[in-house]
């Protein structure tokens, strides 16, 4: 059995590495539904973009072709930045503060809009809101670091 140097670190060890990938997961699941018919209702109207896409992930979230690259990069980016401590801790911290101003833009720029080209319906809000608090939360309580420099 060969040993591990310390200094050397395994994909996703530590507790906020573990977060980014499972979140990256969760997103490339999603973004891979909402091509798929069935998981994806009304997928004849889908459209690259803009709020006229009337495709429906569960029969709930209105989704686009865009909505859900955008989705499948944002699982890419959670798979990548898993790697490192720091860049796991980034990619929570700032990608739920994405996930917030998405959660305002679409409070002001839902429905109808034409300035709703992602598009954005009142339930994709609030998911907005609550992974923009969860990503939060994940990044600063699962990223802090002792005063040895650390992950805690």
């Amino acid at each position: 059995m060969s040993a591990q140097a310390p200094s050397t670190k395994r994909y996703a060890e530590t507790a906020v590495q573990k977060a980014a990938l499972i979140i990256g997961i969760v997103f490339l699941v999603v973004g891979i539904a909402g091509f798929i018919p069935g998981l994806t209702s009304n997928m004849e109207s889908m459209q690259f973009a803009g709020h006229a896409s009337e495709a429906m992930l569960l029969g709930v979230f209105q989704v686009s072709i865009l909505h859900n690259i955008v989705h499948l990069l944002f699982g890419i980016a959670g798979l990548a930045l898993a790697r490192s401590f720091s860049g796991a801790r980034n990619y929570l911290i700032w990608g739920g503060a994405i996930y917030a101003v998405l959660w305002l833009y679409g409070l002001f720029i839902s429905g109808d809009h034409p300035a709703n080209f992602v598009p954005l319906n009142a339930a994709d809000n609030w998911l907005h809101l609550v992974l923009a608090i969860g990503m939060i939360l994940l990044g600063v309580v699962l990223g802090r670091r002792d005063r040895g420099g650390r992950a805690v």
